[in-house]
C-alpha cells in the first residue's frame, strides 16, 4: 500500500547457550515491552549457530570490500543486523565477563563497517545481563557492561538502557519482578522515535 509505513524491526541475539536462561528471560521481558509499541521482533540464538572468530584479515575493511571474508552463520545475520532500528544483545556473565558466544558476535561486527562507516548511527541498543554473584562488580558484570558501552560509543550507536541482575540457577531471574517490569519498560522505551 503507498504511504504505509514499514514497522521498525528489533533483533534480538541471545548470547547463552541456555534457550531459557536468566538472560533470555530478561530479554524476553523487553521484546515483551517492544511487542506494545507494534514493532516486529526476531530472535536469534547465537550458541545454534556456527560463528567463527574474526581471523583480523581485514577483507572487510578494503576499499570496495563485501564484507566479511569468512563464510559462516554470520553472513545470514548481517543483512539482519542492519536491518533492525534496535538491537537486544543478552548474555550471561562467564568468566568475569560476557559469554564467548556473545563476544565472537561482537568482534565479528566489526565487518558490518563494509557496508558504510555510519552503518551502526541511530542503531539504538539495550543490553541484558544476569550473573551468579551477590552484585554486578564482584561478579565482572561490570566489565561486559563496559565493553558494550566503549564499542557502541566509538561505533555511534546509542545504549538505551541495560537490565542486569543477580540469578544463578536457569530461570532465578523470574523472582525478581521488579527487574522484569524495568526490562519491559525498556522494551517500550528501545524503539521511540527520538534517536
Amino acid at each position: 500500500m503507498p504511504g504505509k509505513e514499514e514497522k521498525k524491526k528489533v533483533l534480538i541475539l541471545l548470547g547463552s547457550p541456555r534457550r531459557r536462561g536468566n538472560s533470555a528471560i530478561l530479554a524476553d521481558r523487553i521484546a515483551k515491552g517492544a511487542k506494545k509499541t507494534g514493532v516486529k521482533v526476531e530472535t536469534v540464538f547465537l550458541h545454534g549457530l556456527k560463528i567463527a572468530p574474526c581471523n583480523s584479515c581485514y577483507a572487510c575493511q578494503k576499499e570496495k570490500s563485501k564484507g566479511c571474508a569468512i563464510k559462516d552463520a554470520m553472513q545470514d545475520l548481517y543483512p539482519k543486523l542492519l536491518a533492525a532500528d534496535a538491537w537486544v544483545i543478552a548474555s550471561p556473565v562467564y568468566w568475569f565477563t560476557m559469554s564467548a558466544q556473545t563476544k565472537l558476535f561482537m568482534d565479528r561486527c566489526f565487518a558490518l563497517l563494509a557496508y558504510g562507516q555510519d552503518v551502526f548511527a541511530g542503531k539504538r541498543i539495550a543490553i541484558a545481563m544476569s550473573y551468579g554473584d551477590a552484585d554486578p562488580f564482584g561478579s565482572g558484570c561490570v566489565n561486559a557492561l563496559r565493553t558494550f558501552q566503549d564499542a557502541f560509543r566509538y561505533t555511534g550507536a546509542k545504549i538505551v538502557g541495560m537490565v542486569y541482575g543477580s540469578a544463578f540457577g536457569a530461570g532465578e531471574i523470574r523472582a525478581n519482578e521488579a527487574l522484569l517490569k524495568e526490562a519491559e519498560t525498556l522494551g517500550k522505551e528501545l524503539v521511540c522515535l527520538s534517536p
